[in-house]
């Protein structure tokens, strides 16, 4: 059996009460929840392999003097 809405819990807001809801909620999450939200989002885009690979290597040339 599928659980019902609750109306009373539903409500309307602008574009920008949003907005500003969204930004005091993740200036308020913590460095963890933030870092949970970032591995999820790639997962969703690139595929598991993006969160479980390894980083690529940065090769960097210095001048020898």
């Amino acid at each position: 059996m599928e659980k019902r809405m609750n109306r009373m819990d539903v409500s309307f807001s602008t574009f920008k009460e949003h907005e500003k809801e969204e930004r005091e909620f993740w200036s308020n999450a913590s460095v963890e929840e933030k870092l949970k939200t970032i591995t999820y989002l790639r997962e969703c885009f690139y595929g598991p392999e993006a969160t479980t690979g390894r980083l690529q290597r940065f090769y960097k040339f210095f001048k020898r003097q």
